[in-house]
């Protein structure tokens, strides 16, 4: 955790810009949550987001996106299914009864970035299944609920690995939450995990992207060859939930939350 990274305070108008950013965000993505079922390809859905950036006269957060040299993100949408973590490439592959599929968004008006993702179930799951997505969605309400001036920047991490843990699952540790603003990913880096009271101090008018990354087995990583897809090494499966949140004088504001969202 580079806690030396100094954590961009964001204005007033700034918080305006990222809040409508947040809603087409979360608006989307819900379109998308209902849009999943037996049969749907992952490029489907990856066109439906697309479609519906055009016609709000937004920008991809993620199409084109080139970090550390890798080649640029070719989708406006990360489409993972069951052992894939994040960063899944939409293509040709049918979703089926049983899997678990999380879908990663994001957006950017007027340069403000917003960003958010959820792991649904396609058609029915085993409780064994919906245990993870349940815990790891708790993992990141307790982790939303540390979010108030005065904690410290590790109380997020130590949240999540907390409950998960506390299940027997893994979480991963080789991605992490965010800072969010005019870029994608702004300091700080905030990892899943981590002794609780470390680290600067929230303050009012931060904003920052939480994302737990829970797996039923190992929390080892592996890179696919089309350099994006992030798979456990394990083969287990693996539950993704993020969402954009603005640290407040009233608490966690959470930007990418409206009703019928996790």
């Amino acid at each position: 955790m580079a806690f030396g990274e100094r954590i961009p305070i964001k204005t007033r108008s700034e918080i305006e810009k990222m809040r409508t950013a947040n809603l087409h965000v979360a608006e989307i993505l819900l379109e998308l949550r209902e849009m999943v079922k037996p049969g749907i390809t992952t490029r489907e859905l990856d066109r439906y987001a697309e479609k519906a950036i055009a016609e709000r006269g937004v920008e991809s957060s993620f199409k084109g996106y080139d970090p550390h040299g890798l080649p640029k993100y070719p989708a406006v949408l990360c489409v993972s299914v069951n052992d894939e973590i994040v960063h899944g490439i939409p293509a040709d592959r049918e979703l089926e009864e049983e899997d678990i599929v999380s879908l990663d968004f994001g957006v950017s008006v007027d340069g403000f970035h917003g960003d958010s993702a959820v792991t649904v179930p396609v058609g029915e799951v085993d409780a064994d299944t919906q245990k993870l997505l349940d815990v790891t969605s708790d993992a990141l309400s307790l982790a939303i609920d540390t979010m108030v001036p005065g904690k410290r920047l590790s109380d997020i991490g130590h949240a999540v690995q907390e409950r998960a843990e506390s299940e027997g699952y893994s979480v991963v540790r080789v991605f992490a939450g965010h800072g969010i603003g005019r870029k994608l990913h702004e300091p700080p880096w905030i990892p899943n995990y981590g002794a609780p009271n470390r680290g600067p101090r929230l303050m009012q008018g931060m904003v920052l992207a939480i994302e737990p990354m829970v797996n039923v087995g190992r929390a080892e990583v592996k890179v696919l060859d089309d350099e994006w897809t992030a798979v456990t090494v394990d083969g287990s499966l693996s539950a993704h939930f993020e969402h954009t949140i603005l640290v407040s004088e009233d608490g966690p504001d959470v930007l990418t939350r409206i009703e019928g969202s996790h």
